[in-house]
């Protein structure tokens, strides 16, 4: 088992320059801490991101650890110029000393593309294009391709990234049909979704991987993303969690209000911290109260990955750290052997 965090950086109620260095002090403080690596969202025009570019942010992440594996979790990769991406990523792994992670996804939210003038109708071509563009360009010395969106003729790389033949991919998973690609592709994948469409799409990766006749123990990483607060008892757990996740929550639909589109997961994705926790999709409480809900996630779905989503909302610094703290002593030790 391994244990990581994901981050959308969402707007905590603090200016952005103090909102950031308050981020960066909690990425220092999780490089020191048994956690194996930090993921951030990327977002466009909503207060659910404040890292709408991804490399920017994660450039002061590779200088402030030391350790801690990062990447976007994903580049929304309908939005970039492939090559651009390729030479970002490239200088990213070679800051970091081959730290960097490749998240790469279309994007949940079709109206962020429409924000940059890409049709929702085109999305999913522009996607393959553009992925396929890049990990050409992260493995080859020269990039031939023609496609509908990109078409290049021999054109020369010249920087790479460290880890060949690229750093490791990461991959949101909430559809059992995605993972024959993210298998035949060694791409590690995470679910966000309840832990019964979760381990439907967790055991699907297996069946595949096993197809293909991989060893298991190369599996890459099969996990779940879980809201986790920590405190030395759960009523504080709860109230830091309920207060942190009202202005999250708030966030994470913002554009859709603002655009006047209805929320299509509404039912599953709740506007209350309780609603949350009746899906099984986040917990709050004690060491103990957080080790016996994700033992039973982690046995039902076959996980062998955790994100927990950690620092979100109006969550208060010491209250962040304390939570990490405690999970990294008292939660990790116990779940690494399951």
């Amino acid at each position: 088992m391994k244990f990581g965090i994901f981050d959308h950086v969402d707007d905590s109620g603090l200016a952005p320059a103090e909102h950031y260095a308050q981020r960066l002090r909690l990425v220092e403080a999780i490089d020191a801490l048994p956690f194996n690596s930090y993921h951030v969202a990327e977002h466009h025009g909503t207060p659910l991101g404040l890292a709408p570019s991804p490399n920017v942010y994660l450039s002061a992440v590779a200088q402030r650890t030391k350790r801690l594996l990062f990447g976007p979790m994903v580049y929304v990769a309908a939005l970039y110029h492939p090559l651009r991406l390729a030479e970002e990523i490239s200088m990213l792994d070679q800051m970091s000393n081959g730290r960097l992670q490749i998240g790469l996804g279309r994007g949940a939210v079709w109206i962020e593309h429409e924000l940059y003038g890409v049709e929702r109708a085109k999305v999913p071509q522009r996607y393959a294009e553009a992925r396929d563009v890049l990990l050409q360009a992260l493995t080859s010395d020269t990039v031939n391709f023609s496609g509908e969106h990109f078409t290049f003729r021999n054109v020369r790389i010249v920087l790479r990234p460290k880890q060949r033949p690229h750093p490791p991919l990461w991959y949101g998973i909430a559809n059992p049909d995605s993972t024959v690609w993210a298998a035949a592709n060694d791409v590690n994948v995470i679910s966000l979704m309840p832990l019964a469409g979760a381990t439907k799409c967790l055991a699907r990766y297996r069946e595949e991987w096993e197809k293909l006749g991989k060893p298991v123990a190369s599996l890459p990483a099969v996990g779940l993303m879980r809201h986790i607060v920590v405190a030395p008892t759960d009523d504080e757990a709860e109230a830091i969690a309920r207060q942190a996740f009202r202005k999250w929550r708030a966030s994470f639909t913002d554009l859709w209000d603002y655009s006047g589109v209805p929320f299509p997961l509404e039912h599953i994705l709740q506007r209350e911290w309780d609603g949350y926790v009746r899906n099984g999709l986040a917990v709050a409480g004690t060491p103990a109260t957080v080790r016996e809900f994700l033992a039973a996630q982690i046995r039902e779905s076959g996980a062998n990955q955790i994100l927990g989503q950690m620092i979100f909302g109006s969550m208060r610094e010491e209250e962040a750290l304390q939570s990490l703290s405690l999970f990294a002593r008292e939660v990790i030790p116990s779940l690494q052997s399951i």
